[in-house]
């Protein structure tokens, strides 16, 4: 079950602006449904399959006490031509869904009592992403 957005208005779409430079959301920075987050430090591209993966490995240590809220979605899909096919002849199809992720953003957060269960889950989905990321948590 890999994350597609259901409906969109265009298939494909350009890349846009450099998002290192664009001012981050206040409303993502702080925690809003758990106790303890994943927060990015550093700006970059996660993918679907890499978004799934640290959702996998959180829920299978966190199990039934505690609940996950996952705060991104890879919205953006990114083409891709096929291999050795010569320069023009059009844009390639739909090979992959991103989510752009700034600075400062929580990723996820989880709410649980046990705060072991959620280092352990948050050091295990760590490893799975391609950014620099720091856990935060609620006193």
């Amino acid at each position: 079950m890999t994350l597609l957005p259901r409906k969109q208005k265009f298939k494909k779409q350009q890349k846009g602006k450099s998002f290192n430079k664009i001012s981050s959301i206040v409303a993502l920075n702080k925690l809003q449904f758990g106790s303890y987050g994943l927060k990015s430090i550093n700006s970059g591209r996660l993918t679907a399959k890499q978004i799934e993966s640290m959702v996998n490995s959180i829920n299978k240590i966190i199990k039934k006490t505690g609940r996950l809220v996952l705060k991104i979605f890879p919205h953006t899909p990114v083409s891709k031509k096929p291999i050795e096919v010569r320069m023009g002849k059009g844009k390639g199809n739909v090979d992959h869904f991103i989510a752009k992720i700034k600075a400062g953003i929580i990723l996820c957060e989880i709410e649980t009592t046990s705060k072991t269960l959620a280092l352990k889950a948050f050091a295990l989905a760590q490893i799975r992403l391609p950014l620099k990321t720091k856990i935060i948590f609620t006193i």
